[in-house]
């Protein structure tokens, strides 16, 4: 399992190395952040820079901080600047629908980053997320295949967190319909925000008297939040809970055994391979050139674009060596303030 989750990503690094830095020397990426407060964007970003410092580009960015508004003006300022290409993990794939299509009349190559923005003439490269929830149900449904289950979902302005509740659902389904499990309680979590989910956990906890047997949370943030509340009431460690991205504090959890799985992203091949794409498209490559592109219509409004999807991998108790040995996270991380015989990998 180990040897070959790292073979697939070795092999997902190599899937674009195509670029030419003869040709992308001298363009300029713009990057516009939904919000830097969650751990991974830092990630994704050094490994863009570093795919755009190597082939002789620019790099430039902003920072929405979590408003859509801001968002808006963010990316026609990457465009005054002089921008060749875009990148965009959106806070609001609506609300900044009117710059993406200010870029793409002018010309302007649009990469959807880890987040859907439905325009025909943007590329989508993100993970599978159905997949993901799919594998987040999988792990805690494994440890609890029966009992009260909490649905602490993403934000309601992003497609990926109604991808993520399908393919959980995909999962429990049967489960739900024979009784064996019991939905008894589910929210968006506004921006994402572990605050927010913590709010909502806590709500659901309540609501319930606590009878919350496992949670199923959509990413890491969302997940520590749940744990919060959860250690509150003096649960932690006994329920299971899901999240993704591979965050340290989450993997971090997992060992200590407050988490149950983080459905692995890496970040490093995400990052490289869409400042690529954005590199290779503003030279003027088709959408439909792209290595590995596939045609998409899965999202609300059915409209058919090129994309690319990443293969996620669960990181549980029984495999967190795979994200030490991948140099994702030291072994120290891992194994902080966990008793020595707890956890294989920590000794």
């Amino acid at each position: 399992m180990r040897k070959l989750a790292i073979a697939l990503l070795a092999g997902a690094a190599l899937s674009l190395s195509f670029l030419a830095g003869a040709q992308a020397s001298g363009k300029v990426v713009g990057v516009s952040w939904a919000n830097f407060q969650e751990e991974r964007w830092k990630t994704d970003e050094a490994a863009m820079k570093a795919a755009i410092a190597a082939a002789g580009g620019r790099y430039i960015s902003a920072d929405a901080q979590s408003s859509a508004q801001k968002q808006l003006t963010d990316i026609e300022s990457l465009i005054a600047q002089g921008a060749n290409a875009l990148i965009l993990l959106a806070q609001d794939s609506s609300a900044i629908a009117p710059a993406v299509q200010e870029a793409v009349d002018e010309g302007i190559p649009v990469v959807g980053y880890d987040r859907l923005i439905e325009n025909p003439h943007a590329f989508y490269i993100t993970f599978d997320n159905k997949e993901v929830g799919r594998m987040q149900a999988q792990a805690v449904f494994a440890v609890k295949p029966r009992g009260n289950y909490a649905f602490i979902k993403g934000s309601s302005a992003d497609p990926n967190a109604d991808f993520l509740f399908s393919g959980q659902m995909e999962v429990l389904k049967d489960a739900i319909a024979s009784g064996r499990i019991r939905n008894v309680g589910e929210a968006y979590t506004d921006g994402w925000l572990p605050a927010n989910a913590q709010r909502n956990m806590e709500q659901i906890l309540t609501k319930n008297n606590n009878n919350v047997d496992a949670v199923v949370a959509s990413n890491d943030g969302t997940a520590g939040g749940a744990i919060a509340a959860l250690a509150a009431q003096g649960l932690a460690g006994g329920v299971p809970v899901s999240g993704q991205d591979g965050d340290h504090a989450a993997l971090n959890r997992i060992a200590l055994g407050t988490q149950t799985v983080s459905v692995w992203k890496d970040a490093r091949t995400l990052g490289k391979e869409a400042a690529e794409i954005a590199l290779e498209l503003a030279d003027g490559k088709k959408m439909s050139e792209i290595p590995g592109a596939v045609k998409f219509a899965g999202g609300p409004r059915k409209v058919e674009m090129n994309a690319l999807f990443l293969t996620p991998i669960p990181i549980t108790r029984d495999n967190l060596d795979i994200v030490i040995d991948a140099g994702w996270i030291t072994r120290a991380e891992v194994c902080q303030g966990v008793k020595p015989g707890a956890v294989k990998v920590c000794g």
